[in-house]
């Protein structure tokens, strides 16, 4: 390992990047609807980049995948202070793009989510996950014409991101897994084919680790309503039912019970190229440092592999008060030139 594990020194340092290096403001917000690699299937696909930079460097293209429960649009690009995590990348010269699996935000969402979740299996697995990424990924080497990019995944978007990255080594620059899943004694309880929602139980999952005497300070109650509106707005049938609800496919909990929660990887760390970042909050409990600490173990295929542990954040970092500790680190390492 030739840079090893990332102190809270590094951290600081590379928290020097300041909040005026993210003070652009031509940056162009896209929408793309793309077909994916099975028929009948379309997948959002979100881009922010600078008007003024026609032509990127594959160093310089960037692509999300959220997690289990929360599209793009709510993990990735919520405006709140310090502004969303793609227009920070965006102001600092980048291309970036987020992409809907199926069943999520603005993708393709089957008929059987407007049937009883008990009338159906579990659907969107993570084998279809990756399968739409590897769609959002061609799209985007084409539109930019470059034969690689930068890829960063939070959560079950982890597992996402490092399969295709242990698949695909020719086609990532650098890899970026927020809150990584590995393995894990637990075996999640669910039924049917998609689980719901509602405003109330989804603040309880959010918030889950912060200090409760912290909970306002950490996770503010105004950003919170903000964030789920979005939410709800990305799935307007959920958003009609009493109460309302947001609806999230189960295939995520299938593999999580028949592989993590089974001790089988889903993937091969050691299969993984490209320099990697591990990226988890101190008071994670859903995907713990020490989970995190396991996987940096088996990453012996990547010559630049770290782990940075963040304080006083959570699984849901990205949308606490200090967000941008979380942000910046990750374009820290995002811009540092390549041996």
């Amino acid at each position: 390992m030739r840079r090893g594990l990332a102190t809270w020194g590094a951290g600081l340092l590379l928290a020097a990047l300041s909040a005026q290096a993210f003070g652009a403001t031509n940056i162009v917000s896209e929408k793309f609807m793309i077909p994916a690699l099975d028929p009948g299937i379309e997948l959002q696909v979100l881009n922010r980049h600078s008007a003024s930079i026609g032509k990127f460097a594959p160093e310089r293209v960037v692509l999300f995948v959220h997690g289990a429960t929360f599209p793009v649009a709510a993990a990735f690009d919520m405006d709140l202070p310090g502004g969303s995590w793609m227009a920070n990348i965006a102001q600092r010269g980048f291309d970036v793009y987020a992409v809907d699996v199926r069943g999520y935000g603005g993708s393709t969402r089957p008929a059987a989510m407007d049937q009883d979740p008990s009338a159906n299996p579990p659907f969107a697995v993570t084998r279809d996950a990756v399968r739409d990424v590897s769609a959002a990924v061609a799209f985007i080497l084409k539109r930019r014409s470059i034969e690689r990019l930068n890829i960063i995944g939070w959560s079950w978007g982890t597992t996402t991101m490092a399969t295709y990255a242990a698949e695909n080594p020719a086609k990532v620059v650098k890899v970026v897994l927020f809150g990584p899943v590995w393995l894990t004694e637990r075996r999640p309880q669910y039924q049917g084919a998609y689980r719901t929602g509602t405003r109330e139980s989804v603040r309880t999952q959010t918030t889950a680790g912060l200090p409760q005497d912290r909970l306002e300070e950490i996770s503010p109650s105004a950003w919170y309503d903000k964030w789920w509106t979005v939410v709800q707005s990305t799935d307007p049938v959920g958003a009609k039912r009493t109460p309302p609800v947001i609806r999230v496919p189960n295939g995520v909990f299938k593999d999580l019970s028949g592989y993590w929660g089974s001790g089988k990887p889903f993937y091969d760390p050691a299969a993984i190229r490209a320099p990697t970042l591990l990226v988890v909050g101190e008071w994670d409990v859903t995907t713990p440092p020490a989970g995190a600490q396991e996987l940096l173990k088996h990453l012996t295929g990547s010559k630049d592999r770290r782990l940075l542990i963040l304080a006083e954040g959570s699984h849901q970092m990205s949308l606490e008060k200090n967000r941008l500790h979380l942000i910046r680190a990750v374009q820290g390492f995002l811009e540092e030139p390549l041996d």
